[in-house]
């Protein structure tokens, strides 16, 4: 198991700042908000990420696992943020958000249409409020159409996109992806379109209302899939991954341990024949193209089959490293975090807090060589109340300490 202390330290003075002075409210809950404001806070902004008093985010619960009485979940997409707990579904403590929201450029919600209306945290109501807010909604069909006020997860929307039914093999049940696909790829739309929304505001000065469907976002991820079917009428099912448009793209065995394998061009597949000491199939015309070799995929497979069968993985991957080969492990994720090339470049790294090192993912985005996006532990629920309002709002004392003993932090 790879040991969290062996992890690096970020340096803080090292941050990314190139959204220093934007202000985020997240309104969000789960992993597919907080995953967007995650990758804004990141890149500089302060997110002030709103809660409800007493439990807080769904996903703070989530769990086991646990550290330091914290789900995993939630440490995974909550970092460079600050909690404020605000009970905004009473009158005080909406006026209390909406005087937030007058400070702020944008603001994340992940709740219905409806409900966003009836809780005062929609576009048309804050616009009117702070006419250059970006108002960022995240839900499971959008915020029109029939389906605009139904509840949705990842798992639903994985389900809608067609993805399910393309993962696994044929004669076993549809798969959901190994991690929670839809939220990541809304989240990583809901950041893009905000960055888009802030250049556009700073050409004209208006303010957006961007409506992202986790629905949306995960179908869009399979346009290449999509297309085609549209294009030719060909209907894809699951097949294990084995039915690429390239002829021999697929995972294969060896003598020890599965690996994967990519020939995706002629010059690859050139250089693999001669690389598996098999030569006279990159001279045969009838493997010439991959139009050629999709035709005899079914017996170039059980041919290049048997010929990995021969050796272990190691063997082949340094082999195929030497010949520019795409090719690669299937790694387990206690083996992801030991690969060294993302160790290198301190893709995982660990962070400190009350006493418990606490495991982080990093941005893996490098700007002038720097991907440091560190700045502070994800957050202890409502351990920002003071320093939000009195920061953004120059409330003092007495006017924070109402808001508490009317219980609304």
């Amino acid at each position: 198991m790879q040991s969290v202390t062996d992890l690096p330290t970020p340096d803080l003075k090292e941050a990314l700042d190139l959204l220093e002075g934007i202000k985020v409210l997240d309104l969000t809950t789960s992993i597919a908000g907080p995953y967007a404001t995650l990758l804004l806070a990141d890149l500089g902004a302060t997110v002030a990420k709103i809660e409800r008093p007493l439990t807080g985010d769904d996903s703070r619960a989530w769990g086991p696992p646990f550290l330091d009485h914290e789900s995993l979940w939630f440490l995974s997409v909550n970092r460079n943020k600050h909690s404020v707990t605000l009970d905004y579904s009473k009158p005080e403590g909406l006026t209390a958000l909406h005087a937030l929201v007058k400070e702020t450029d944008v603001l994340i919600v992940n709740q219905v249409a409806r409900s966003q209306e009836k809780l005062g945290i929609d576009y048309n109501t804050l616009a009117t409020i702070n006419p250059g807010i970006i108002h960022v909604s995240i839900t499971g069909f959008g915020l029109d159409g029939d389906k605009s006020n139904q509840p949705c997860y990842d798992l639903i929307a994985e389900g809608y996109s067609g993805i399910m039914d393309l993962t696994g093999e044929f004669d076993n049940d549809p798969q959901k992806v190994g991690t929670p696909a839809a939220d990541l790829l809304s989240g990583s739309d809901a950041a893009l379109a905000t960055m888009a929304a802030l250049i556009s505001r700073h050409r004209t000065g208006k303010g957006q209302q961007i409506d992202i469907s986790m629905v949306e976002s995960m179908t869009r991820f399979m346009t290449p899939r999509i297309i085609p079917y549209l294009g030719s009428g060909q209907l894809p099912r699951r097949s294990g991954g084995k039915d690429s448009v390239i002829a021999i793209y697929q995972t294969f065995n060896t003598a020890d341990n599965p690996m994967t394998l990519g020939l995706g061009n002629d010059a690859i597949w050139q250089r693999f024949c001669h690389a598996v000491g098999k030569p006279e199939l990159a001279t045969n015309p009838t493997y010439k193209n991959n139009i050629e070799r999709r035709k005899m995929r079914e017996e170039l497979v059980v041919q290049i089959q048997q010929i990995l069968l021969t050796r272990p993985r190691q063997y082949w991957l340094g082999i195929f490293s030497e010949e520019r080969i795409p090719a690669g492990p299937i790694n387990r994720i206690d083996e992801v975090v030991k690969d060294p090339t993302l160790i290198q470049r301190q893709f995982f790294y660990t962070i400190e807090r009350d006493g418990h090192s606490i495991p982080q993912v990093g941005l893996g985005i490098k700007f002038n060589g720097n991907n440091q996006s560190f700045r502070k532990t994800p957050p202890r629920l409502g351990e920002d109340n003071h320093h939000i309002f009195s920061s953004w709002l120059h409330w003092d004392d007495e006017q924070i300490q109402s808001l508490q003993l009317a219980g609304l932090l």
